[in-house]
């Protein structure tokens, strides 16, 4: 592995070791507290733009195997280690997790002090950041970074959705439409185990052809960027709730449902994610464990409490989790249900946006 250093917008610089394609990362820096699934959590396109810091410090030890991938290509643009380990071993292995990044040309930097990164990434919040292997001088580098998007303001939907709708052939008799924000394939397979015939839409596709499709339930999936900044989902979305049919929205799906029912969302200081974070669903006092990845979230003071009941409270910092309409068959979750990697305790919501349809459409 060849050297290289990783330097923050805040003027830092970690020396490491660069594993994965040879070249540069850049993007906004933030970590994930999982001790395992890295390859889902690369694969998430909720990460496109931003350069991944596992804070578990030994990765790399079970390789790849494709089947765990949430989509079809890594979506991170940089991977951030504390010590990569090369000599894997796992019976559906295909490749060591240095080969993958590789095929995908991202690069990976290992050989970091993650649990000082960590702490300087809470206590100042998430930044841009380059990976590289360049004989650069600092003020080189520091100018690339000043040249990176910064995620406030950016809609970075439209890059991971699809560019055309496509169909999914279910067992049973219900439609569900599914908007594609950079959807994980374990969401669908979720519904697949339900049976749900899915059409799934670009992004950006207007209200009047959801409808023409006569769905019986419409999904809105978890993506990557600001909230705010995708206009035309958030119009839509707004169209689409009363015209009565069940909706179901999980991460930036809920940020936008939210932002249709006239609240407002803004950014954490470094976001939520990793498979651990406790949640009390407020309908059955019961606490759930759950896996999340987000940057953003709704701000509670601003949701109508006549029209919106807040259904699920983060436990670590009483953000909001989650959300439902009192006049229409509307709800939705800042945190993935569909877990790939984390616990199984919320996939009862699954089941329920199946009962609101089935009881809708009797």
């Amino acid at each position: 592995m060849s050297k290289g250093k990783l330097v923050l917008e805040n003027g830092m610089i970690f020396s490491g070791e660069l594993f994965g394609a040879e070249g540069n990362a850049w993007g906004e820096i933030v970590f994930n507290t999982a001790l395992c699934g890295y390859e889902e959590i690369l694969t998430d396109p909720s990460y496109y733009g931003q350069v991944v810091m596992m804070t578990y410090p030994l990765i790399g030890n079970y390789g790849v195997n494709y089947n765990d991938a949430e989509s079809d290509k890594v979506q991170a643009n940089g991977f951030i280690v504390g010590n990569y380990e090369d000599d894997w071993c796992n019976f559906e292995g295909i490749d060591s997790l240095s080969d993958y990044l590789k095929k995908s040309g991202v690069t990976g930097i290992s050989g970091i002090d993650t649990r000082q990164l960590t702490k300087i990434v809470r206590s100042e919040g998430a930044m841009r950041c380059y990976i590289t292997n360049e004989n650069l001088s600092v003020q080189d580098v520091m100018k690339r970074i000043r040249n990176i998007p910064t995620m406030t303001g950016t809609d970075l939907a439209g890059k991971v959705t699809v560019t055309k709708r496509y169909e999914l052939h279910g067992k049973n008799r219900f439609r569900v439409a599914v908007y594609d924000f950079g959807i994980k394939k374990n969401i669908i397979r979720e519904f697949h185990r339900y049976g749900f015939n899915m059409m799934v839409f670009p992004a950006t596709t207007g209200y009047r052809e959801i409808l023409d499709y006569k769905p019986d339930g419409i999904f809105l999936s978890n993506g990557p960027g600001d909230p705010a900044a995708v206009g035309y989902a958030i119009e839509n979305i707004s169209k689409l709730i009363p015209s009565g049919i069940p909706m179901f929205g999980i991460c930036l799906g809920h940020q936008l449902i939210s932002l249709a029912l006239n609240a407002k969302t803004y950014k954490l200081k470094f976001g939520h994610r990793g498979a651990n974070h406790p949640v009390r669903n407020q309908l059955t006092n019961r606490i759930e464990i759950t896996s999340q990845n987000h940057g953003f979230a709704v701000d509670e003071s601003t949701l109508n409490r006549d029209e919106v009941e807040v259904t699920h409270t983060n436990l670590y910092d009483g953000t909001n989790e989650g959300i439902s309409h009192r006049r229409y068959p509307v709800f939705s979750v800042q945190y993935h249900p569909e877990s790939a990697p984390g616990p199984n305790d919320s996939k009862y919501l699954f089941d329920e946006f199946y009962k609101i349809i089935e009881e809708n459409k009797n």
